[in-house]
């Protein structure tokens, strides 16, 4: 049972992640009150080909409602609203009628639209709709990614443009069954995550008809857009039926939510799987030159949107997740750490994870992972510190086009996800950022952030400054590391990267 400073009510948000789906359960002051969370199969039919049963993910995600408010001791009736947050760009089409997924969903790492994508860029190349939509043509994107379930599912097509089947990220999905799928269910997306697709108009925040038109996605499957902080409608099954569904946001806007980063210039970096940091950019999309994403940072009910830049990097947490399962050298995530503090450098060892192409700033869908600088000396300890100098100097990266791209200085980076209990990592980033490292007591900040929009949709929160109120830091790293030494190091970086590049030819 809950114990008294943790009276309800309640707020409760579900994460439906790229390897796991959860539920969280928040009291007013932000903690946590309980958690479950289970993870879905990882589907690889081909290489770089990465898909997900969403009908499993949809079991998972009312196993793991159920069994948060089971060990938080409470009914639905202490529950004031539920959040929804989600991995991003990830596609679904499924049939409005029945309910069923006409394929497996395509996942955001998913590199099978890289063709079309050329394809798509004509004679214009990856900047074709770039002045709309904010992103660059790549395989990332959930637009293109539909296209190629309507190419490839036999007779999707016709029943497309009979009305029968509805596109959505995740986000719809699990609001769409949460809200009585087949029998009723709402179809919405957020702009967020509609601004992950590739259809979406920045400017207007609504779909563009042209963009749907020329990437071929009919736009009667499109969901509604709405903000990201709304009642969409009311949860009609499982244990949290009758409970208003209020937000929506893609994982990423949601931990920038859940840093409170509510000011212009305020970043965060999520890492996670990959690794993304964003930076709020006020009222006004800025358009970036330096292989940034334009993207919507949040919109909160009827107010104006906000727009941040963001960096992605694919591949961080799931680097330690391959030196673990497929090359056996650490047992455990967490051995990584003990593994690289044994020897004080990389042993002129580098790492550029680019298992599935370079995302920013360079999006090269053409380069594949190389570990330069390689000697007799280099031992599986200079591996390890090399594999967490990737994800710093990746970090380092993104921060350099934020600043050239914006006018603005990164003040500092508040950090989140699983990696972030690595403190060499974070104490490397710090070093290699030159900025200070700030980690908050809630490191789960992408369903804080989910919590707080639906909270605030329903009045549980007065406004943003409460939220902020609410944000504590737990710790915090400075730069010590020598300027000389730390171009030194960038440069060799630098070096390592290119070696990356032109490894996959272009196969007609």
């Amino acid at each position: 049972m809950t114990d008294a400073h943790t009276a309800g009510p309640f707020i409760a948000a579900i994460d439906q992640g790229t390897t796991s789906s959860r539920c969280i359960v928040f009291d007013r002051d932000g903690r946590i009150v309980a958690v479950d969370q289970k993870e879905h199969e990882q589907i690889f039919p081909k290489p770089s080909w990465v898909e997900h049963d969403a009908t499993e993910i949809w079991t998972n995600v009312q196993e793991v409602v159920a069994s948060a408010v089971e060990k938080a001791g409470i009914t639905a009736d202490d529950v004031k609203a539920i959040g929804i947050t989600n991995q991003r760009e990830t596609t679904l089409l499924w049939d409005k009628n029945t309910g069923e997924p006409v394929h497996n969903a395509l996942v955001w790492q998913d590199t099978r639209t890289d063709a079309l994508c050329r394809e798509l860029g004509r004679n214009v190349g990856q900047d074709r709709f770039r002045r709309e939509t904010g992103l660059p043509l790549a395989s990332y994107f959930a637009g293109p990614k539909a296209r190629w379930l309507l190419d490839n599912v036999e007779g999707l097509r016709e029943r497309a443009d009979r009305g029968d089947i509805l596109f959505g990220t995740m986000d719809s999905w699990v609001i769409w069954n949460l809200t009585g799928g087949p029998d009723g269910g709402v179809h919405v997306t957020d702009v967020t995550n509609a601004s992950r697709t590739m259809l979406m108009n920045l400017h207007t925040l609504e779909w563009d008809e042209k963009i749907c038109e020329s990437i071929g996605v009919p736009m009667s499957m499109l969901p509604e857009i709405r903000s990201s902080s709304e009642v969409y409608g009311t949860a009609t099954v499982g244990a949290l039926a009758g409970v208003p569904v209020a937000s929506a946001l893609g994982d990423q806007q949601a931990a920038l939510f859940g840093q409170t980063c509510f000011a212009e210039g305020e970043a965060k970096s999520t890492y996670g799987t990959g690794t993304f940091l964003l930076m709020n950019t006020g009222e006004k999309a800025v358009n970036s030159y330096n292989g940034l994403l334009t993207t919507v940072g949040y919109r909160i009910g009827d107010q104006k949107a906000v727009y941040a830049l963001e960096g992605s990097i694919a591949v961080t947490g799931s680097l330690v997740q391959w030196m673990r399962d497929q090359m056996g050298i650490i047992k455990s995530a967490a051995e990584i750490e003990t593994l690289a503090s044994s020897v004080d450098d990389n042993g002129g060892a580098y790492f550029v994870p680019a298992f599935s192409g370079l995302f920013a700033p360079y999006w090269r869908d053409d380069a594949r992972g190389v570990i330069a600088g390689l000697t007799r000396y280099v031992t599986k300890a200079h591996l390890a510190r090399a594999v967490l100098e990737a994800t710093a100097w990746q970090t380092r990266e993104i921060v350099d086009a934020m600043s050239k791209d914006s006018g603005v200085e990164l003040a500092a980076v508040k950090v989140d996800g699983g990696m972030t209990s690595n403190n060499l990592l974070m104490q490397t980033i710090a070093d290699f950022v030159d900025a200070p490292v700030v980690r908050p007591m809630v490191a789960e900040t992408t369903c804080l952030g989910a919590a707080y929009a639906a909270g605030l949709a329903v009045g549980f929160w007065p406004d943003t400054d409460a939220l902020r109120a609410n944000w504590r830091r737990a710790a915090e790293w400075t730069p010590r590391m020598d300027a000389d030494k730390r171009d030194r190091e960038y440069k060799n970086w630098l070096k390592a990267v290119e070696r990356t590049m032109g490894w996959i030819e272009e196969e007609n």
